[in-house]
């Protein structure tokens, strides 16, 4: 095979850098949909649920027209997960083996990321699957300053505000009933290159049953995850680099974390940096690799330097 990031049947690692300029790129639910960063260093951090999501996204997308078996999407926002276990029985499976292998024939997350499916009703249960992909948090290089913007916007919620803005008067503290805009507020920090590294397990792709469409399925994915995600305080979200070490057997030849320090960037010690540039050049070394190491660069961090 020459496209050896392609193979299912060989251990990959992975590094990614992902850009946030002016933008929020994890906000945290539990303190107000801030940036999340590290409490102690400043630096941002962006979770493994909030990539894959991204990711999951993708490939609904792609597959709502493309329209291939098998790349259903089991974690979707609107349907219960116990629901997706009946539809195993409902189809084919008679017992939780069955069911956990229809569910990885089915859904595309399942078969790459695992699944937890031992909810439910006993006897319409699929088990655990343990998925071959796993992908850590990414941190930023440098700490990050999370800040709020507040926005107005010219219209209120609700009617009953407008009439009691339009049919009152000053009141004797000046104030008037009602309300003629409403506040709003938005997360972002102004800039933020984060590094992030991910596994895929040969040994358990086996398990699962994931071939080689679904690698390229993932990393074009992976490629794409930013460009069709956009929102209000998401729209300076990049893919700044995607490296793939791939090892020439299914359970490696040089531990991964030996390979991640093969792409690095140079810290700055502040949060001072506001593009790409600001980091100059990113060290990837791609020579000298270990015996059996082959590396696939899907995206190049190349910034040109003015």
């Amino acid at each position: 095979m020459n496209d050896a990031h392609l193979d299912p049947a060989r251990k990959h690692d992975f590094v990614f850098l992902i850009e946030a300029v002016d933008s929020n790129p994890n906000g945290d639910p539990d303190n107000g949909g801030i940036p999340r960063t590290d409490p102690i260093t400043g630096q941002g951090l962006i979770t493994d649920v909030a990539i894959k999501r991204k990711i999951r996204n993708t490939i609904a997308l792609i597959n709502s027209i493309e329209n291939k078996p098998g790349y259903e999407i089991y974690v979707e926002a609107g349907t219960a997960l116990n629901a997706q276990h009946e539809r195993a029985y409902a189809d084919t499976a008679t017992d939780k083996q069955s069911a956990q292998a229809w569910m990885c024939t089915t859904f595309f997350d399942v078969r790459m990321f695992g699944a937890v499916m031992s909810t439910g009703k006993r006897d319409k249960r699929a088990g655990r699957v343990q998925g071959p992909v796993q992908i850590g948090f990414a941190r930023s290089i440098d700490p990050v300053t999370p800040f709020d913007i507040g926005i107005t916007r010219v219209t209120p919620t609700k009617q009953e505000d407008v009439d009691a803005w339009n049919n009152s008067q000053d009141g004797e503290d000046g104030k008037r009933k009602g309300k003629e805009t409403e506040m709003g507020s938005k997360h972002v920090v102004p800039y933020g290159l984060y590094k992030g590294t991910g596994h895929f397990s040969a040994p358990l792709a086996t398990k699962t049953g994931v071939t080689s469409d679904d690698l390229a399925a993932f990393w074009r994915a992976f490629t794409l995850m930013f460009e069709h995600d956009r929102a209000a305080a998401r729209t300076g979200l990049a893919l700044r680099g995607l490296y793939v070490f791939t090892h020439d057997d299914a359970f490696g030849r040089a531990p991964a974390h030996t390979l991640f320090e093969r792409v690095a960037v140079k810290p700055r010690g502040d949060a001072s940096a506001r593009s790409f540039t600001d980091y100059g050049t990113i060290d990837v070394q791609d020579t000298g690799l270990p015996p059996g190491l082959t590396l696939t660069t899907l995206i190049s961090a190349a910034p040109t330097l003015g």
